[in-house]
């Protein structure tokens, strides 16, 4: 193993010091602040450990978990609430307070900021019998939160109050010699001023909670400070309870817009029809969209969420062809597949088409001589190659080439997968058709043109008034202003294909719609299969919302492309008000692969024995808003068991059973103290962030919320202790009673606020709480209210577990299954050695598998080489090396070869 750390970083304290306690052995490399230690993070990260399979940690209380667990001192229910305490209360408010002390000198405000959290844990550890914070000896959660205090602790002239409970503890941890030398390896005896040049590199905003506004004030940052006032009011409204809350109204089709309603009409970007959607496809349009659908339904907006199967276009053709079907065979073949898999992860469109139908044709012809009628439309010659064997033109798609850029073999005539180039096909040294692999000849073609030239005036109007009102993504309007910059080329609309939507034009009878003019035209005809009544939702921008939900390489056919079309149409369209775009989802550290066996497909989710609503949270909870992200298998059970159990099940559980065990099933009379309204004034802050951010579609922040309030739930538990108080006297049994019936109702709320993220989760919640039906629906109007909606005397249903544990030998074999541990590589184009096998008896060969070891192989040998320049464990190489003798045979079979011998174990050949 190396761990990497940068001087200056905080963060490295507490994993200097856990890996000198631990023992365990492991390089160390000092980096800067600037070095990109993991390669499919964009931005650079410290202290990061590299493990012995290839992976990183580079969550700094995951290094240090990891490094307790290896040595054999395993992390227990309590370690784990105080890890997650540290990370999402005490280090924002640390992190803040170091700005202000370091920066800009401000003592006094820093000593504030750092109150409320100092506060609690004086009166946590005041209540123990222990010198440490679970047991008798250290733990790695006495490591994490001390290292996170040293720097401001340790400097006398940081005035927080007597804290004799948290002074104490502080100087036991500190006098191990493990935490003195790791404050001096990376303060070097200077402070909070050694940690300056690594907090100017990290900007305070930086530091803010990550499910805070973006325009929230100094103040807002870390912990939000209750005052008085909004502690009184909370408490007000929560004794209100559900009186005077609407009926509850079931949706009826046709949705159709109302009068005097929020009419919102949403859509996520068509997937194509022949592939298997993955993970990333998922988290990028329907899911997403699926969360804020789901959200607005619950706000009481008049919503109408649509989406469907791009069937037409050359990949379809080719994929009917591979498999020996006709085109439409094809696409009803995948749409029910595709169908099947939304419908597992519980995506509940409106409705759910395709584009193969009339409607398709009749919308996208009528839009066609909208636009040709008002001259909106060119037309040119364009060179294309074309196969006098299939007597046909080749689209893109059907052919392939030497890319003439880098000379990959085996480049596409639109794009180069290696050097990711674009292509025009004409340009491929030594092109074949893919179907006959004859080489075809250039020859001209006729077609159409949308002339974007002519449009722009009115498309940048239009552009202003939408992305200055809407909520439009920053990589969205990014992508939008660097077409607009670069000025807009007539685009062609029209392809030599069979599969498509016929163009209606006499001269070009024998073309169809290119698929990015036609597809986007799906989102109209899609609604018009659902309801006749169409034209109500998409040419009706007065009273009509329109959202977008893709990643961002669809964004320009959606803001620029379609626009366009719709705008020449001139026809009263709906277009769109808010382009929600994502980054990528890469998976471990690598990219998805269906060829390679590489990462999850939607088809294969379900086989893995993880309910779909823990995919949906952790592919929300890593939603890549920003930038790129990765799916990790480590770092899912990670969040599986924090998160979801340790941290929300684990309250919502507790909750419902101390009603169940020492209640007889009944909510309890409440009788609120001040610490009791703090808490309703809390979980009330977070209910409002929560609408605030999903309002502004910020879906993986608004996520954060909810596990604070189960945080804040769990924190309260622990402090007032009900299962102690529950045998005292009459004053401590009733304040157990309360404990528990305000727990109870902040678990109802968490199953209103799981609802767009988990709905099989919040229903179960909903029964076993046997939760009046309004409780849903009436917490999230206008700005949010926490209300009382199980009022003292409520009967609950039967209490039960709602997570499972994750295990590392279930995770371990889930990874080896997908490829995970495969390592990102070019390697995946390179060709097996001379030596590799002998030319012997032939056997059957299989061309296609060939192709596929060939690059595992490959890979293999590069895992087999890291090993070795990592200086892992001899039986781990040999391990690994093994397994690539093994591929090397398969890979010789597949060749129609016999395989060599095999090498003797660990010798290079």
């Amino acid at each position: 193993m190396k761990l990497y750390i940068s001087d200056g970083n905080p963060q490295g304290v507490k994993v200097l010091a856990s890996l000198e306690l631990t023992g365990v052995k492991c390089e160390i490399e000092a980096v800067s602040h600037e070095e990109k230690v993991v390669p499919y993070l964009s931005d650079p990260r410290s202290p990061v450990l590299l493990l012995p399979d290839g992976q990183h940690l580079f969550s700094p209380n995951s290094i240090c978990q990891y490094l307790f667990d290896i040595s054999g001192q395993k992390a227990t229910d309590a370690t784990n609430q105080w890890l997650e305490w540290e990370a999402t209360t005490l280090q924002p408010a640390v992190l803040q307070s170091l700005h202000m002390v370091a920066l800009q000198g401000k003592r006094g405000e820093a000593a504030a900021v750092m109150k409320e959290p100092l506060k609690w844990l004086e009166q946590s550890l005041g209540k123990k019998n222990s010198p440490f914070l679970t047991a008798e000896a250290v733990s790695v959660a006495d490591v994490v939160l001390w290292a996170a205090l040293y720097p401001l602790l340790s400097d006398s002239s940081f005035d927080v109050g007597e804290l004799p409970s948290v002074r104490g503890w502080f100087e036991r941890v500190g006098d191990l010699h493990a935490c003195q030398a790791a404050a001096n390896r990376v303060l070097k005896g200077k402070g909070v001023e050694a940690l300056k040049t690594f907090l100017q590199k990290h900007p305070a905003s930086q530091t803010q909670r990550r499910d805070s506004p973006t325009n929230a004030t100094e103040a807002e940052v870390a912990e939000h400070v209750i005052t008085a006032e909004e502690i009184e009011e909370a408490a007000q409204i929560w004794s209100e309870g559900l009186k005077g809350s609407p009926a509850v109204t079931e949706r009826k089709h046709p949705v159709l817009p109302q009068e005097g309603k929020r009419n919102v009409l949403l859509t996520s970007a068509l997937p194509y029809v022949n592939n298997v959607p993955h993970l990333g496809n998922i988290i990028g349009c329907v899911l997403s969209a699926d969360v804020f659908a789901r959200y607005g339904r619950l706000r009481g907006w008049n919503l109408l969420y649509v989406c469907g199967t791009d069937e037409y276009g050359t990949a379809t053709e080719n994929k009917a062809r591979e498999e020996g079907l006709t085109p439409q065979e094809i696409c009803d073949k995948y749409h029910a597949v595709h169908a099947d898999i939304y419908q597992w992860f519980q995506i509940d469109f409106d409705f759910f088409g395709r584009t193969t139908t009339e409607r398709q044709t009749e919308i996208a012809q009528d839009i066609f001589w909208r636009l040709h009628e008002r001259g909106f439309l060119l037309e040119d010659t364009v060179e294309q190659l074309r196969c006098e064997s299939c007597q046909r033109f080749l689209a893109d798609r059907f052919v392939e080439g030497e890319c003439p850029h880098c000379r990959y073999p085996e480049a596409r005539g639109d794009q180069c997968d290696k050097c990711g180039r674009l292509i025009n096909a004409v340009d491929l040294r030594n092109p074949q058709c893919k179907v006959c692999k004859e080489t075809p000849v250039i020859r001209s073609s006729k077609h159409l043109f949308l002339n974007l030239p002519k449009l722009e005036g009115e498309l940048e109007q239009w552009l202003d008034k939408s992305t200055g009102s809407g909520d439009w993504t920053a990589n969205a309007r990014q992508i939008t202003r660097s077409w607009i910059r670069d000025g807009l080329k007539p685009r062609c609309i029209t392809r030599d294909l069979q599969w498509g939507t016929p163009v209606p034009h006499q001269d070009f009878k024998e073309k169809v719609f290119y698929v990015w003019f036609d597809a986007p035209i799906g989102y109209l005809s899609i609604t018009a299969n659902y309801t006749d009544q169409w034209e109500k939702w998409w040419k009706n921008p007065q009273q009509v919302e329109l959202y977008n939900f893709m990643a961002k390489d669809n964004v320009p056919f959606h803001s620029v492309v379609f626009p366009c079309s719709l705008l020449g149409a001139q026809d009263n369209y709906t277009l769109v008000n808010h382009l929600v775009a994502t980054e990528y989802l890469n998976y471990e550290d690598t990219k998805f692969s269906k060829s390679r066996g590489v990462g999850v497909f939607g088809d294969m989710a379900k086989d893995t024995g993880i309910p779909s609503d823990v995919w949906r949270f952790y592919l929300l909870y890593l939603r890549p808003e920003g930038q790129d992200s990765a799916f990790s298998w480590s770092d899912m059970a990670l969040k599986n068991n924090s998160e979801l159990l340790n941290n929300l099940g684990n309250f919502i559980n507790r909750a419902g059973m101390f009603v169940s065990k020492f209640f007889d099933g009944r909510v309890p009379e409440m009788l609120l103290n001040e610490d009791d309204k703090r808490l309703i004034a809390q979980v009330r802050w977070e209910l409002k962030q929560y609408i605030q951010l999903l309002d502004k579609v910020r879906i993986r922040d608004a996520l954060k919320c909810i596990l604070n309030i189960s945080r804040h739930g769990n924190q309260y538990i622990q402090l007032n202790e009900p299962w102690k108080k529950i045998k005292g006297d009459h004053a401590d049994r009733q304040r157990a009673g309360t404990v528990t019936g305000v727990s109870v109702n902040v678990a109802c709320l968490l199953s209103a606020v799981l609802e767009p993220y988990m709905p099989a989760v919040s229903q179960t919640i909903r029964q076993q709480l046997q939760a009046p039906p309004p409780s849903v629906s009436s917490m999230l109007q206008n700005t949010g209210s926490f209300i009382c909606t199980l009022p003292a005397g409520h009967h609950i249903g039967t209490v039960s577990p709602l997570f499972q544990k994750l295990e590392n030998e279930q995770i371990e074999a889930l990874r080896k299954r997908f490829g995970g541990q495969q390592a990102p590589s070019s390697a995946a184009e390179s060709k097996p050695s001379a030596g590799a096998v002998h030319a012997s008896v032939r056997v059957n060969a299989d061309p296609e598998r060939a192709k596929q070891l060939t690059a595992l192989v490959a890979e293999q040998g590069n895992k087999v080489r890291g090993l070795k320049a990592q200086k892992a464990d001899k039986s781990v190489i040999d391990d690994e090396v093994d397994k690539l003798l093994q591929l090397k045979k398969q890979l010789s079979l597949a060749e129609g070869k016999n395989p060599e011998p095999a090498a003797q174990k660990g010798k290079k050949k």
